[in-house]
């Protein structure tokens, strides 16, 4: 059985819902004002159930606002984590990687990565890295460049709908 979120969503205003779990989705709080606007019931008062909920909202949004909720992500192992900019959970999630103790070269690897994705697609390479190392990064990059731009833009929803399950579920258990 799953454990119940915090403030519940079915039974929370429209403004504390976005308070609450607007930045699931990285520097994009219309996906939660959505999803609450679609309307709540019980069954989304899961992370399962939420991160359902808020996937469709994704799922179903313009190619345009799709972009910019991935143009919102910061480049793995980038400037902002570099600079101390990421958003608190980016941070974790990296540092949970390995990405916070990478070596000269493999700091290198990254940024010449993260440029030649940039430039094919047009947006920051994204991965749910929860469960990976940076060795499995690395590969997952260099794989994915091989990717059509439309195929790229999918697995990156994907992934981005997996943060914010990942998310969802570490808020519940805090």
């Amino acid at each position: 059985m799953s454990t119940t979120l915090a403030p519940q969503p079915s039974q929370t205003g429209r403004e504390d819902f976005v308070a609450a779990y607007g930045e699931i989705y990285e520097h994009s709080p219309w996906v939660a004002a959505a999803a609450w606007d679609r309307g709540l019931s019980a069954a989304q008062d899961t992370p399962e159930g939420l991160a359902q909920a808020m996937a469709a909202v994704l799922n179903a949004a313009s190619e345009a606002d799709q972009l910019q909720v991935l143009r919102a992500h910061p480049d793995l192992a980038g400037k902002a984590a570099v600079a101390g900019e990421l958003t608190e959970d980016s941070s974790r999630e990296q540092a949970g990687a390995g990405l916070d103790r990478l070596t000269a070269e493999e700091f290198q690897r990254f940024q010449t990565l993260n440029d030649a994705y940039r430039q094919k697609f047009d947006f920051p390479f994204i991965l749910a890295v929860r469960g990976h190392d940076k060795h499995s990064i690395l590969r997952a990059f260099e794989e994915r460049l091989e990717n059509t731009p439309e195929q790229e833009r999918r697995t990156a929803i994907e992934q981005v709908n997996r943060i914010a399950l990942l998310r969802l579920k570490d808020r519940a258990s805090s």
